[in-house]
């Protein structure tokens, strides 16, 4: 059995890694599944008084409040449209942290190598969060790091009792 594990561990590699693909307007971005815990329809979110506008709200789900976000209105300054397609995506944030996101036609996937995406040359410090690009027939796929999305005021703000701990 010890001889089968290195062998499907090789094949798992040698199949690439799974990506979640989504929209924002007419871009395409990816995001690791390995860091996606649930895909969930559009939800009705309370608001946060004074949040950023692209801090969509919190959601209760299965007994815990997860802060949300809308990456389109993070990213372009306009909110995901209200669509079928449009998905509340829960994903892994820092160590133990989960964090909603909003996006648009979140209904795809690509399999690939990660090695694919490669730096695009600008340093954008403002949207750490837009990681490496892939060209394919259908133009540039841009990854998304999670957990570069939240800056440290916003983090703050989202997640008090664990940001204190960090600062303690």
């Amino acid at each position: 059995m010890n001889d089968l594990q290195p062998r499907d561990q090789r094949q798992a590699e040698a199949k690439g890694v799974l990506y979640l693909l989504f929209h924002i307007g007419a871009q395409r971005f990816a995001l690791d599944v390995r860091e996606v815990i649930e895909v969930l329809p559009l939800r009705p979110l309370k608001p946060i008084a004074q949040a950023p506008v692209w801090v969509a709200g919190i959601l209760g789900h299965r007994g815990a409040l997860v802060p949300v976000i809308d990456l389109s209105s993070l990213t372009f300054g306009a909110p995901a449209p209200q669509r079928t397609s449009t998905r509340l995506v829960l994903v892994r944030y820092g160590n133990d942290l989960q964090l909603g996101l909003v996006l648009e036609q979140a209904t795809n996937t690509l399999r690939c190598q990660p090695e694919e995406f490669q730096p695009y040359g600008v340093d954008n410090s403002e949207a750490r969060y837009l990681g490496p690009v892939r060209q394919d027939a259908q133009g540039l796929l841009q990854r998304i790091q999670v957990d570069d999305l939240l800056n440290d005021a916003v983090r703050l703000l989202l997640f008090p009792d664990q940001s204190a701990q960090v600062a303690g």
